[in-house]
């Protein structure tokens, strides 16, 4: 079974989130119409089955609700995975999106960490702040373990330079989750 379910309920965010790495319905409402839309092509471009609903702070700003999203897909992909046997474990993609060109690549290592390098021209996308896009990223690499890079090589508009990253970690994960025979983690070790 390649799927979780988490629910977190904080002072500052209620996330329930339902998860299938191998497909399923894609459902989002976060309340903030742009991550509504990126985690729309995250779960598409991934091969994902997605349900999202959370309610945040709004009222104070799109911090809490971008992040601990983050963290709670990062803790499904994590659970969703087990102990990570049978993955292909490591995938890079470059995706271009019209002037806007990202790549990501990662590690589902049980290790995590993390390098963005990318730049926002437009502080926002809608009701988005487009610096949440590292914050978001950092949540969810550390929370599933994956050591990720992301980069964008050029772009000069936010809203493709967002969504390109997005969509570059989707097919990235693809590759990595992607099944294989072997019945074990691939690693010299024989755990990750």
């Amino acid at each position: 079974m390649r799927n979780a379910e988490i629910n977190r309920k904080t002072k500052e965010t209620d996330i329930s989130l339902k998860l299938n790495l191998d497909g399923g319905d894609v459902k989002i409402d976060t309340g903030i119409g742009f991550f509504d839309h990126m985690l729309n092509s995250f779960a598409t471009h991934g091969g994902f089955g997605l349900e999202v609903n959370v309610k945040g702070d709004l009222n104070v700003d799109d911090h809490h609700t971008i992040e601990d999203t983050g963290i709670v897909l990062g803790q499904a992909f994590n659970k969703a995975l087990g102990d990570k046997s049978s993955i292909e474990r490591f995938g890079s993609f470059y995706v271009p999106m019209d002037e806007a060109l990202a790549f990501a690549s990662l590690d589902i290592s049980g290790r995590p960490f993390m390098v963005f390098d990318a730049d926002f021209p437009q502080e926002k996308c809608g009701d988005y702040t487009s610096a949440m896009t590292v914050e978001f990223m950092r949540a969810f690499a550390y929370n599933a373990g994956i050591t990720l890079h992301v980069k964008c090589e050029y772009g000069y508009n936010s809203h493709h330079i967002i969504e390109a990253i997005y969509k570059a970690v989707a097919h990235a994960l693809k590759i990595a989750v992607k099944q294989n025979d072997s019945g074990k983690p691939l690693s010299t070790k024989g755990v990750l």
